[in-house]
């Protein structure tokens, strides 16, 4: 199966369905003409995070799209919604970082967009 991502007047998802492998070479025409649903539509693929495919295969529009993504014409790329102010768009993988790296030392951590920094969850 296929996954195509409609895109409203400003680019962002609306909703993600799947198409039958036989349609996947005209997704955006089955959808819009045959189906008669309109929109825009724009190939995605489930497999890939980070402009990686994580079975190995081709990575796709950088990031599968999800409702609330926004689709960027110039980079051909899915982005999430930015989940705070302070964060910061990788151009390279097209998904947003905190300014700090989390600290990889077994503790859970929650972003404290007050403090910009992360802070350790406490059972």
């Amino acid at each position: 199966m296929a996954h195509f991502a409609e895109v409203d007047n400003n680019y962002m998802v609306l909703r993600v369905v799947t198409v039958s492998d036989a349609q996947e070479h005209r997704g955006h025409e089955f959808l819009s003409m045959d189906l008669g649903l309109g929109g825009r539509w724009y190939k995605t693929s489930y497999n890939t995070s980070g402009g990686v495919h994580q079975l190995g295969g081709t990575p796709y529009r950088k990031n599968y799209a999800g409702v609330g993504y926004f689709f960027d014409r110039n980079k051909q790329a899915f982005i999430p919604p930015k989940p705070f102010p302070s964060w910061i768009l990788d151009e390279e993988t097209c998904l947003w970082k905190a300014p700090t790296s989390m600290p990889i030392n077994g503790n859970l951590y929650n972003w404290n967009e007050e403090t910009t920094s992360w802070e350790i969850i406490n059972d």
